[in-house]
């Protein structure tokens, strides 16, 4: 039932895996919204780096508006970065969706 052949190929797997987490880690996506008034950067671990605001983007009369940029630019810059995560583990897991690699 042991198979050594398989059990190396897994542990090739799981050194391939612990690289590209560490790749994602490194790397960086950008999302802007408001015409670029509002920058959101994440890495590709879907951690959010930083966020810069315009001085153009804020009005006491629109904080609602802000806000809305804000989130918009947030939820962009996460998206990018798991597209970015899927992109990397495609070519470890052959292009298959396997939950909890990507």
């Amino acid at each position: 039932m042991f198979n050594p052949k398989m059990l190396k190929q897994m542990q090739q797997m799981q050194r391939q895996m612990a690289q590209i987490d560490e790749e994602l880690g490194n790397e960086k996506v950008e999302a802007t919204s408001g015409g670029g008034m509002v920058k959101v950067v994440a890495s590709g671990k879907q951690d959010i780096l930083e966020i810069k605001i315009s001085k153009e983007a804020v009005d006491p009369e629109e904080n609602e508006l802000l806000e809305d940029m804000v989130l918009a630019a947030v939820k962009e810059a996460l998206d990018k970065s798991r597209e970015l995560a899927q992109q990397k583990m495609s070519g470890l897991t052959g292009g298959l969706n396997i939950p909890g690699l990507t």
